[in-house]
């Protein structure tokens, strides 16, 4: 990893620390709530179906909301692993619900076997990863043969109105409300920043399938605010 990759390794590590107290209620406020039915969707494009039983990982866990999300399924009796490097995220989300299970792990260097699980699944995490490609790579490697890896980020709208009121809450609302909450001086204001430099739907979409995945596609949700992507291992 490059030594600017370690800076934003360290970087994103002590603010998740610091805001972890208040992520969840900020990521609901923020939202108006509509990142619960955003984690429904990935929970959805996830195949859990074909295997209820099995054994699923939550990467870039941070509280655990998406793994709660599937353990809360009625049908699910299989486990969640949560896999966060930021521990005291992973300690806010103790609890949450049962058949979920955190792990203090680097997404970049996953501490379990190869073809571990039987789907993957990350919210919001992967554009804040050092090396985007190294990340896609581990994730591929601890899949199943056919296993599903689903990928909900934020992305622009294309709309043009839509995409002026959205760069104007990003840019100038959504900092003013994180700082205030979060007494964190600059976490809300890398939020919108890190949002606008991630590829965008259709590149993201390349990168997955240069890291080995196969049948990649995606789709926009509330208008184009983020993108769920699926792909097959």
């Amino acid at each position: 990893m490059s030594a600017g990759g370690d800076a934003k390794r360290s970087y994103v590590r002590r603010m998740f620390t610091a805001i972890a107290p208040r992520y969840d209620f900020l990521n609901h406020l923020l939202s108006l709530n509509v990142d619960r039915r955003w984690r429904r969707t990935v929970v959805r494009r996830l195949g859990w179906e074909r295997r209820p039983d099995g054994v699923y990982l939550d990467l870039c866990a941070g509280t655990l909301d998406l793994a709660a999300t599937l353990a809360r399924e009625p049908r699910f009796s299989g486990s969640v692993i949560g896999a966060d490097f930021v521990v005291p995220m992973l300690e806010r989300g103790k609890g949450k619900a049962p058949r979920t299970r955190p792990v203090a792990a680097d997404a970049l260097v996953l501490p379990f076997a190869d073809r571990r699980f039987d789907g993957a699944m990350v919210a919001f995490g992967v554009r804040n990863l050092a090396d985007l490609d190294a990340g896609l790579g581990e994730a591929h490697r601890v899949l199943r043969p056919g296993a599903r890896f689903v990928v909900l980020e934020f992305t622009t709208p294309r709309f043009a109105p839509l995409r002026a009121a959205y760069l104007f809450y990003f840019r100038r609302v959504l900092p003013a409300i994180g700082r205030a909450v979060s007494k964190h001086r600059d976490a809300y204001t890398y939020l919108p920043e890190s949002v606008l430099e991630f590829p965008g739907p259709d590149a993201f979409a390349r990168r997955l399938g240069d890291a080995g995945f196969s049948d990649v596609r995606y789709e926009l949700l509330s208008g184009g605010i983020c993108a769920v992507h699926h792909a097959t291992r």
